[in-house]
């Protein structure tokens, strides 16, 4: 399920896999990697989301957010996880199409945003000042910009945590995606 063992037991360990079976049914594999540090885990999902929050981004936003990021990283588990919410908040096919980045059914807004993401993810230090502009053009204040990319590069530090560590994505996870989601997932563990 993932490369490290069990962390000692303690209250913080046991919180963060009571939240996974409150949420899910199930103790995530992700979330025996970061039982290592719940802290860690707490203190990153406190910063995602006072970004996404300061940022407004939208649900649909972040699924299309990760979806790019995660998909350009070859991260299969948190393509699952976000494709599937992506697929709740726009629908499977829409889903699917940020996976492959094909981005079918996304405005030109959200293109605009996947292309970031994935020019973010791919290699930020080939972003250009037109690639910025692009952001303005499609209705991104600098504001929204500076969150979509932090949301994107904490997204990013997420996923090598899992990624380098093991982090199989879960079977139930990947049943309960759909199957547009579960077949453009071609990468990963």
């Amino acid at each position: 399920m993932t490369f490290l063992g069990a962390p000692p037991p303690g209250p913080s360990v046991q919180q963060l896999y009571d939240a996974d079976l409150a949420d899910r049914g199930y103790v995530m594999n992700l979330s025996r990697i970061w039982a290592h540090h719940p802290e860690a885990h707490d203190a990153l999902f406190e910063l995602l989301g006072a970004v996404a929050q300061r940022g407004g981004l939208s649900m649909r936003e972040r699924g299309i957010l990760v979806g790019a990021c995660a998909s350009t990283l070859g991260d299969s588990y948190c393509s699952l996880a976000w494709g599937a919410r992506l697929a709740e908040a726009a629908d499977p096919d829409v889903a699917a199409g940020v996976l492959t980045g094909s981005d079918a059914g996304l405005t030109d807004a959200e293109r605009a945003l996947a292309a970031w993401a994935r020019s973010v993810t791919a290699d930020p230090n080939a972003t250009t000042a037109a690639d910025v502009e692009a952001l303005r053009a499609a209705g991104f204040d600098d504001s929204r910009i500076f969150a979509a990319t932090t949301f994107v590069a904490l997204r990013q530090a997420f996923s090598t945590v899992n990624d380098a560590l093991g982090a199989v994505p879960d079977a139930q996870l990947r049943a309960d995606a759909p199957a547009a989601v579960r077949d453009a997932v071609t990468w990963g563990r």
